[in-house]
Order: structure tokens, then sequence, then C-alpha cells
């Protein structure tokens, strides 16, 4: 019996992650993301950082209206 709930959790999280790296593909084609001015990039010799620091918090701040939106309404 309890493969079938590790199954559904198999599942609901793999639809969760492909819904996730869908979105983050999407953004490639929005041109402020990964380009705002909080945004770090450190090219030296061989090698290059990015540091996308603006661009995670305006995520976060997008992510958590849009979440209390939907959670308070249950």
């Amino acid at each position: 019996m309890m493969g079938v709930h590790i199954g559904k959790m198999l599942m609901i999280t793999g639809i969760i992650i492909f819904t996730i790296g869908g979105i983050f593909y999407l953004f490639k084609f929005l041109p402020f993301f990964g380009n705002l001015p909080g945004d770090f990039t450190i090219k030296k010799n061989n090698f290059v950082i990015y540091f996308p620091l603006a661009t995670s918090i305006l995520i976060s701040v997008i992510l958590t209206i849009v979440l209390n939106l939907i959670l308070r309404r249950r």
C-alpha cells in the first residue's frame, strides 16, 4: 500500500519540476530577466561566475504574492 503513495508523490514532484523548468525556459525570452542592475557577472581568464541576485529577489517576491493569493482563498 505504501508504494502507491510514493508513486503519487513522485509523479506530482515530477510534474512540479517539469513546470518550473518550463517557466525558466520561457524566462530566457523575457529581456529583463537575468539583466537587471543587481545581477552580477564576474569574468576571469577561463571562467565566468554569474550571480542573478536582483532576478532572484524579483522572482521570490512574485512567487510570494501569487502563493499568498492562492492559499488565502482556501
